[in-house]
Formats: structure tokens, C-alpha cells, sequence
């Protein structure tokens, strides 16, 4: 039998309830983060169902995915820190209110 070996990446992010809160209340939970295809998936397999979601990672999930090889992997890494340090940013923003600022003329 013909064996295939894949490099597999998983994913677990921890969020504070701060940032759970502020992802409830904006209504972040169907935001995509990411297109993504693994490397095991089949030609007839639709695009939506490998997309990487906020809500796949709410409650600290494990997110598994597939890649051909230890170099596609090490992309597939890199672009999901590039995509996890914006939305930490983007919570950071949105959890400090701003302050009050007085203008004279």
C-alpha cells in the first residue's frame, strides 16, 4: 500500500475574557481569518469548509491542519501568526476605551 506522510500544524489559542467578551460583542465569531486548503483534501471538497474561523478557536480548540511537507508548514505557520498578531491588535484597540480629550478655541 502506498503510504502518504503529511506535516501536520495545530493551532490553540488561549484568549482572555476580556478579549471573549469584546469578540461576543462585536459579533467576531463568523469572521475568517484565514483560506486555507490541506493537503489530504479532496478535488470536489468546497473552500468554505477548510476556512479557519474565530469561532474554530474559541475555547481554546485545537485547530489541525494538514500540509504536503515541512516547508509548506512552515509557511502555513507564518501566516497564521501574521493573521493571530493582527486580531490581537485589533482586540487591544477595542478594549480600551478612549479618553476624553478637551479641544479650546
Amino acid at each position: 500500500m502506498l503510504k502518504t506522510t503529511y506535516q501536520e500544524v495545530r493551532l490553540s489559542v488561549a484568549f482572555s475574557h476580556e478579549e471573549k467578551q469584546i469578540i461576543r460583542q462585536r459579533n467576531l465569531l463568523k469572521i475568517k481569518l484565514l483560506d486555507r486548503r490541506p493537503a489530504n483534501a479532496r478535488v470536489d471538497d468546497r473552500d468554505e469548509k477548510f476556512e479557519l474561523r474565530v469561532s474554530h478557536l474559541m475555547n481554546e480548540q485545537v485547530d489541525r491542519f494538514l500540509c504536503a511537507n515541512p516547508s509548506q508548514a512552515k509557511i502555513y505557520e507564518d501566516n497564521l501568526l501574521e493573521v493571530l498578531g493582527q486580531m490581537k491588535l485589533w482586540l487591544d484597540d477595542n478594549a480600551e476605551t478612549g479618553s476624553r480629550t478637551v479641544v479650546e478655541f
